[in-house]
């Protein structure tokens, strides 16, 4: 959080968490009710025969798009898209805001794409946030108040995996992805949003802030995540230095025709 930010900006922000989400929204749109036809996540949750549904749908636009859409694939990518939800709604407060809001099951949502069926928006259901002591919400009732921003690390990093801890116990039971697979893309999740937010900045500094966000939370291998953040500084065939991260997980696109594993993947990069 910026400490020279004006007096209306500062008296926004102290408005609580709606003022939050509306600031910090950018690809996403952050909402703060559920439309008809989303999805809350305590739901899915809940009733994991609604993942197989899912995956009917998406194999239906595989088989549109690609002519086939083998069950590895199809499994894999509603898992990356499930976890990226509570972990791109957590990065973004955390990048934008130094706020971490509620990412319980039953405070998440969000909505399908119409046509390609992957999370397009989401929807932030409690009012409750965690916050530095120098934050202007923090006198707020809904607010919780923790130490540095080391402890409000500690806090994403805790509510997220037990986000995806109710998650691999509902999902595992439905496809043959084993438990380290469904950890090993929440790990990806993490720390590809908390990058991805940065980039989405559009300048180095705000990629770089993304990548120090993903060390901050990320700095060591939390069990039953499967790694620390492996995004590391790389030199790229035109002999520039980028940001790369090492996935956790496979998204199994390489079974689709035509298709490569990705640059990525960890089939193919040596750790």
């Amino acid at each position: 959080m910026n400490p020279q930010r004006s007096r209306d900006d500062t008296r926004e922000i102290g408005d609580g968490l709606a003022s939050s989400l509306l600031r910090a929204s950018t690809r996403y749109d952050l909402r703060r009710d559920v439309p008809e036809d989303w999805f809350r996540c305590a739901d899915l949750l809940d009733r994991p025969a609604l993942f197989v549904e899912w995956r009917s749908r998406l194999t239906e636009w595989l088989i549109q798009q690609h002519g086939v859409a083998p069950e590895r694939t199809a499994a894999s990518y509603v898992m990356s898209w499930y976890l990226y939800v509570p972990a791109y709604v957590g990065a973004l407060l955390l990048h934008h805001e130094r706020r971490v809001p509620c990412l319980k099951p039953e405070q998440l949502a969000f909505g399908l794409g119409p046509d390609r069926p992957h999370p397009e928006g989401m929807a932030v259901l409690s009012d409750a946030f965690y916050c530095l002591p120098t934050d202007p919400g923090s006198v707020r009732p809904e607010a919780t108040v923790v130490a540095d921003e080391r402890a409000l690390a500690a806090v994403l990093r805790a509510q997220f995996v037990g986000h995806a801890a109710r998650f691999v116990r509902a999902y595992s039971p439905t496809t043959r992805l084993g438990r380290r697979m469904l950890w090993a893309a929440a790990t990806d999740a993490l720390d590809g949003a908390l990058w991805r937010v940065g980039k989405q900045g559009g300048t180095a500094e705000a990629e770089g802030a993304g990548v120090a966000d993903a060390a901050l939370v990320l700095d060591a291998q939390y069990r039953p995540l499967t790694s620390a953040s492996t995004l590391r500084m790389a030199v790229n065939d035109d002999g520039h230095r980028a940001w790369e991260r090492r996935r956790e997980s496979c998204c199994f696109s390489y079974l689709l025709p035509g298709e490569a594993e990705c640059e990525s993947c960890p089939r193919i990069c040596r750790r």
